[in-house]
Order: structure tokens, then C-alpha cells, then sequence
């Protein structure tokens, strides 16, 4: 039985409709990514899975409970870094962490906690003193003090430079180590691809996509893409011939070839056969952002 079960999930402020019949499904232990443009519907869906909202239809099930029904059950089993959350600028982290350590039965050490997210050193410190990466962990640790079997992250890595991005899908990575499920929301492409078992994109509040980041690209386009020069002049017919080539264009003396399969030894042996020697050989493929545009019709980042 999958952890996490959305059904039908519909969300309206008076006419106009954010959340339109969703539905998907979270196995224990995946990171699911919620991909989708800002104002597309990502942070509503999440807050009604978390129980902050109360949907208009549909059914949620998070480890069999109903967010608004089993409320104070869903607390035990499901921990949130939101979108948008702040701390008294004059608590220390480990104040901040003893307190909402206190609000469970049985929660993680959480001193390890913060060593693990690579905070050890600032337990002493005011949450004011703390750069934006931070911040960002000691959201995240608090969202884990709980031992939750569901962690939702809502655009976790919003505002950090480029370094502190990168340190902080380590930890996402190792929070899924440690067994925990994950709603990874963003509008990063390359944090989807790069986190994400399955993506669930969203686009106008509707799920217009649900599949692995390379399901979803193999989806739009299958085929692999040559670029190369040749040493010597080739009749076309040389490489069309070939089963696994779907598609010869010339550019100038830069040559395009497109196939299936093992495309790239296929058309390496045939030059060889024929005296001919690849130059500026590279290979393409279609990318998630090709992806997106192809399902949405726009790309992500307008």
C-alpha cells in the first residue's frame, strides 16, 4: 500500500479553481518532487496534504490517516519545513530544538539531529546570527525532530546561492536515507531531476505528468542526438542505411544524426568502415526542460 494516497484532490477560492482533480500516489521511501511554475497550484496541494487546508473534494490518506479527521495522529507521522516559516530571531537553535522536541512522544536526539544536517556548531547560536543556508537546515531539522515518516519541503532551497543549493540536496538525500518519505515542492529543474524517484508536474493546479525524470523525457523524445564534423566528405545514404539512425540533417559541415538504441557505436563503426574519422563528436538527448515545455506549453521559468 502506498504511504501517501491523493485522490481526486480539488481546491476553489470562489470562481477560481488552484487545485483541479488531482491524484497521485507515494510509495514509502521515494522522494516524489512536485514540479510546477510559481502560483501553479504546488504549495496548496502539499498544505492540504499537510492539514493546513481543507480541500473542496477529494480524498487524502497519509499513512492511512485523514489529514483533517486524525489531526493530532498526523502531527506523530508527518513533519513540514514550509514555504515561508520564522523563529524568534533571539532563540537559539538548540532552544528551538528542545522545544519542539518536547511536543513528541518520541522524538530523535536531536543533538545528532543537527550534527547529521551539519548545524553542530550552532546550537548556542541566536536564529538571528544564522546565514540564509542556516536557516534553511534548522527549518529542516525541525521538520525532522518528530522521527516523521512523511517530510514535506517546500521550496527548501529558495534563495540560497548556488553552494548552499548543493549542500542542501545532501541532505535531502541523506533525510531519505534515514527512511523517511519526502514531498520534494520546487520549481528547480535541475533539483527534480537530480532528486526526485518520481516527478508529479503540475502546471494551472492540474497533473499534466506523473513519471521517473527520464520517463518523462523519453515521453517527449526517445531518440538520441549526434553532433559531429567528419574528416572526409560521406554520402548521407552511408548513415541513413543504418537501422538504428531515424534522421541525417546537415548544418554546414556539422552533421545531425538522430536514432534509437546504441546510435552512437553504430555510427562510429560505419565511419570507420569507410575511412571516415568523427570530429567534435558529442552526444544530446531531450532534457527535462524540454520536457516541461513539451507537456505545458511554456517553460518552467515563466
Amino acid at each position: 500500500m502506498a504511504l501517501i494516497e491523493i485522490e481526486g484532490l480539488t481546491k476553489r477560492y470562489g470562481h477560481r479553481t488552484v487545485v483541479d482533480d488531482v491524484s497521485f500516489t507515494v510509495e514509502r521511501g521515494e522522494i516524489l518532487g512536485i514540479l510546477g511554475p510559481n502560483g501553479a497550484g504546488k504549495t496548496t496541494t502539499v498544505e492540504m496534504i499537510e492539514g493546513l487546508r481543507r480541500p473542496d473534494a477529494g480524498r487524502i490518506s497519509v499513512a492511512g490517516l485523514d489529514p483533517h479527521l486524525d489531526e493530532a495522529a498526523l502531527r506523530l507521522v508527518l513533519g513540514a519545513q514550509l514555504q515561508q516559516s520564522a523563529l524568534p530571531e533571539r532563540i537559539t537553535v538548540g532552544e528551538a530544538m528542545a522545544l519542539f522536541a518536547s511536543f513528541y512522544p518520541s522524538p530523535v536526539d536531536w543533538r545528532e539531529l543537527l550534527e547529521a544536517l551539519d548545524l553542530g556548531g550552532t546550537v548556542g547560536r541566536q536564529f538571528r546570527r544564522l546565514s540564509g543556508g542556516q536557516k534553511q537546515r534548522v527549518s529542516v531539522a525541525l521538520a525532522l525532530v518528530g522521527a516523521p515518516q512523511v517530510a514535506v519541503l517546500d521550496e527548501v532551497t529558495t534563495g540560497l546561492d548556488p553552494q548552499a543549493r548543493r549542500d542542501a540536496w545532501a541532505v535531502i538525500g541523506s533525510i531519505r536515507d534515514r527512511g523517511v518519505t519526502i514531498l520534494l515542492v520546487t520549481h528547480f529543474m535541475e533539483e527534480a531531476e537530480r532528486l526526485g524517484d518520481r516527478l508529479a508536474v503540475i502546471d494551472a493546479g492540474r497533473l499534466v505528468a506523473l513519471d521517473t525524470p527520464a520517463g518523462l523525457i523519453d515521453a517527449v523524445d526517445a531518440a538520441q542526438h549526434l553532433r559531429l564534423r567528419l574528416s572526409a566528405p560521406l554520402p548521407d545514404s552511408v548513415l541513413t542505411a543504418l537501422p538504428q539512425v531515424t534522421a541525417v540533417e546537415r548544418e554546414g559541415e556539422l552533421l545531425r544524426v538522430s536514432g534509437t538504441g546504441d546510435v552512437l557505436t553504430a555510427v562510429v563503426t560505419a565511419l570507420a568502415a569507410e575511412g571516415v574519422a568523427p570530429l567534435d563528436l558529442r552526444t544530446e538527448r531531450a532534457s527535462l526542460d524540454d520536457a516541461f515545455l513539451a507537456l505545458t506549453g511554456r517553460p518552467l521559468t515563466s
